[in-house]
C-alpha cells in the first residue's frame, strides 16, 4: 500500500524542517517583538516592566530559555503534521480492506493489514514522542515562569523601596492603589500570558503555515452557486476564521478595561477586610462593627457589579467563539463530500483535510478565543507598569539635600510647607555635636513630626540642606514603633538584623527597658504588634538603641504609651548607656524637657525659636 510519506527518511526531512523553521521563526519573533516594543503602548509598557530581564549580564540563560521553548514549540507543530499524515495512511488503509473485501481481492486485503499495522507502529512512536516532547515543554514552561516570576517580583519590589517611593508615592498625582496586590498577583498573570500568550502565537502561525500546504495539497475546486471556488477548503476556512475573529475582538475589546476594574475592585474589598482586622481592638472598642459591615459590604457591591459586567461581556464573547467553533467541525466533509464520492479523494485524505481544516481553524482562532486571556494580561500589564511610573515619579519630587557628616546634626535653612504650600518652617539652621540633646515643642499642627518626615527624606515639600551621619548611624523612632513579621528577635533587632548580636545582649537590653518577662519568647513567631502594648512596643524601640547605638536618634512622642516613671527611666538610660549620642526628640509632655539641653520651639507660621532648657 501506498503511503501518504515516505517514513523511512521522514525522521531526517523532519530534522532538516525543525532547522529551517527554528531559524525563520525566531528571526520572524525578534522583529515582530521589536516592532510591538516600539510601536505600541503595551509593547513599551512590557518593555518598561521587564526589559532588563532581557538583556545585561546573565540575559544569555533568559534568551537560550526562550530558544529551548521555541524548538518545542515548533516540534509541537511538526508532530501534529505527522500525526495528520498518520491518519491519511489509517484511514486508507480501512478503504483498501472495504474494497478488498468487497471484491475478494486477498493481495490488496493483505497490503491493507500490512499498512494498518505499520500505522500502528508508527502512532506508537509518534505517541511516545509526543509524550516525552510534552513533559518536558511543560517542565520548561514552568520552569521559565517561575525564574522570570522570582526576577521580576524582586526587581519590583526594589523599585518600589527604593527611595522610599512606597511612602512617597501617596504625594504623586495618579496615587496607587493596591501595591501589594500589584506585586503579588499580577506578576504571576503577566509571566504566565507572556509566555502562553508568545507561544501560543507562534504555535499558531507556524501551524497555519505548516497546514495550509497540507490542505493546499488536499484541496480542490468547488462551486457553489454557479461560481467556482479554487482550493475550496483552503480559502473558506482561511475566510470563515477572518470574518469571526474580527467579530471576535469587537465583542471582547471591552474586556480590557473589566478585567482592570475586576482587578481592582476586589483588591480593595481585600485592603478593607485586612485593615478591619489589623483594627480589631479599636473597632470593637468603638463598637463599630455595623459601621464596618456597610463599608465592606458596599465595597463587595462594587465587586460584584463589576463582576455582572464581566459575566455578560464574556456570554457574548464565548457565546460567539463556541457557535464559530462547532460550526467548522461540518465544513470540510461538506467541502469534499463530492469530490470523495467522486472518487478524486481518499477516505485518509478526507480524514487529513478535516485534520488539516481543525488545526488552520484552531490556529487562527488562537488569536480569537485568547482575547479574554490578552485582556486579562493587558490589565496586569498596566497595573504593573503603573506601579513602576509612580515608584519613578515619587523619586523625582523635592527632599532635603542630605549630606554625610561624621559625628553631628547640621539643618542648613531648612524649610518645610503643608501640601498646599502653606510654610511651617522657614530657614531652620541649627548644629547639634555629641552629647548634645534638643526637644521640639510647639502646638498640635505647627510642624513638629513634619519636621522629622521632611529630615528622613519622606516629606516632599521640603528644602534646604541636612547633614547627619550615613546610613543606620542616625535612627528615626517613630511614636508606634512598626514590628515586622517573624520571631521577637527579629522585632527587637529591628531594622539592622542580628549582625553578630548574640541572645546574652538581647535578654540584658530587654531587661534594662523593663521587658524581662520576654527574655525566654526570642524564638517565638507571633504578630507581636498585636500581642504587646503600645507602651511595651515603645520600650522595645529604646531597646533597639542600645542595640544599635547610633550616632544620632530622632524620636517622635517615642514615650507617650508610657507613665511618667518608665519615661524618666529610659531617656535617663540613653542619656547613661550611650552619652554621646545626639538626642532629638518631638514632645508635648514637660517631663521630657529635663532630658534635653536645648528646646526648638515652631509657632506653626514659618517661625522658630531655639532656646536652652530652662532649669
Amino acid at each position: 500500500m501506498e503511503t501518504s510519506r515516505d517514513w523511512s527518511v521522514e525522521w531526517f526531512e523532519s530534522a532538516k524542517w525543525l532547522g529551517i523553521a527554528f531559524l525563520i521563526t525566531a528571526v520572524a519573533f525578534v522583529v515582530i517583538a521589536a516592532l510591538l516594543l516600539r510601536f505600541t503602548r503595551w509593547g513599551r509598557q512590557f518593555w518598561a516592566v521587564s526589559g532588563n530581564y532581557y538583556r545585561g549580564p546573565g540575559a544569555w540563560k533568559t534568551w537560550l530559555f526562550v530558544a529551548g521553548l521555541l524548538l518545542m514549540a515548533l516540534l509541537s507543530v511538526r508532530l501534529s503534521v505527522l500525526l495528520s499524515y498518520w491518519g491519511n495512511d489509517m484511514f486508507a488503509s480501512f478503504q483498501l480492506a472495504a474494497s478488498a473485501l468487497q471484491s475478494d481481492d486477498a493481495e490488496k486485503l493483505s497490503q491493507a493489514k500490512t499498512g494498518f499495522w505499520d500505522s500502528a507502529k508508527l502512532f506508537t512512536l509518534l505517541i511516545v514522542i509526543w509524550t516525552i516532547k510534552e513533559l518536558v515543554y511543560l517542565y520548561a514552561k514552568l520552569a521559565y515562569d517561575i525564574r522570570w516570576r522570582v526576577w521580576l517580583t524582586e526587581h519590583i519590589t526594589t523599585d518600589w523601596m527604593d527611595g522610599v517611593a512606597f511612602y512617597r508615592s501617596r504625594f504623586i498625582d495618579n496615587t496607587i492603589d493596591n501595591p501589594d496586590q500589584r506585586i503579588q498577583a499580577d506578576t504571576i498573570t503577566f509571566t504566565e500570558q507572556s509566555r502562553a500568550l508568545a507561544l501560543g502565537a507562534v504555535t499558531a502561525v507556524v501551524s497555519v503555515v505548516s497546514f495550509t500546504k497540507v490542505l493546499w495539497d488536499l484541496s480542490g475546486p468547488l462551486t457553489i452557486l454557479g461560481v467556482t471556488i479554487p482550493r475550496a477548503a483552503l480559502v473558506i476556512v482561511m475566510s470563515y476564521v477572518l470574518i469571526s475573529t474580527v467579530i471576535a475582538f469587537w465583542i471582547g475589546r471591552p474586556l480590557i478595561r473589566i478585567n482592570f476594574l475586576r482587578e481592582r475592585t476586589n483588591a480593595n474589598f481585600r485592603y478593607a477586610l485586612v485593615r478591619v482586622r489589623d483594627a480589631a481592638e479599636s473597632v470593637a472598642f468603638y463598637r463599630g462593627e455595623d459601621v464596618e459591615r456597610v463599608g465592606l459590604l458596599r465595597r463587595f457591591a462594587e465587586v460584584i457589579r463589576v463582576q455582572w459586567a464581566y459575566v455578560y461581556r464574556m456570554l457574548k464573547f464565548v457565546g460567539w467563539n463556541f457557535v464559530v467553533t462547532q460550526s467548522a467541525y461540518l465544513f470540510p466533509y461538506l467541502i469534499q463530500a463530492p469530490r470523495f464520492f467522486s472518487g478524486a479523494i481518499t477516505l485518509g485524505g478526507m480524514n487529513q483535510t478535516a485534520t488539516a481544516f481543525r488545526e488552520i481553524q484552531d490556529s487562527l482562532s488562537f488569536f480569537r478565543e485568547s482575547y479574554d486571556d490578552f485582556a486579562e494580561y493587558r490589565a496586569s500589564l498596566i497595573r504593573l507598569d503603573g506601579l513602576m511610573v509612580a515608584s519613578g515619579e515619587s523619586r523625582q519630587l523635592p527632599k532635603l539635600a542630605a549630606v554625610d557628616l561624621d559625628d553631628a546634626v547640621r539643618l542648613d535653612k531648612v524649610g518645610v510647607c503643608k501640601p498646599d504650600g502653606e510654610v511651617l518652617i522657614d530657614d531652620l539652621s541649627l548644629r547639634l555635636v555629641p552629647t548634645d540633646a534638643l526637644v521640639v515643642k510647639g502646638v498640635s499642627g505647627s510642624g513638629k513630626t513634619t519636621l522629622l518626615r521632611a529630615l528622613a527624606e519622606m516629606w516632599p515639600y521640603s528644602d534646604g540642606e541636612f547633614g547627619r551621619p550615613a546610613g543606620i548611624e542616625t535612627l528615626f523612632l517613630s511614636q508606634l514603633p512598626y514590628l515586622p513579621l517573624g520571631d521577637l528577635r527579629t522585632a527587637v533587632e529591628y531594622p539592622v538584623g542580628s549582625n553578630g548580636i548574640t541572645d546574652e545582649q538581647l535578654r540584658e537590653v530587654l531587661n534594662k527597658v523593663h521587658l524581662g518577662h520576654l527574655v525566654d519568647r526570642l524564638d517565638e513567631e507571633a504578630d507581636w504588634a498585636k500581642i504587646l502594648s503600645p507602651g511595651e512596643q515603645q520600650r522595645l524601640a529604646f531597646a533597639r538603641i542600645l542595640l544599635t547605638r547610633p550616632k544620632v536618634v530622632f524620636l517622635d512622642e517615642a514615650t507617650s504609651a508610657v507613665d511618667e516613671g518608665l519615661e524618666y527611666s529610659l531617656y535617663n538610660l540613653i542619656r547613661t548607656e550611650v552619652p554621646d549620642t545626639i538626642v532629638v526628640s518631638v514632645a508635648h509632655r514637660s517631663t521630657v524637657d529635663q532630658h534635653h539641653t536645648q528646646v526648638l520651639t515652631l509657632a506653626g507660621d514659618g517661625s522658630w525659636e531655639l532656646a536652652p532648657v530652662a532649669s
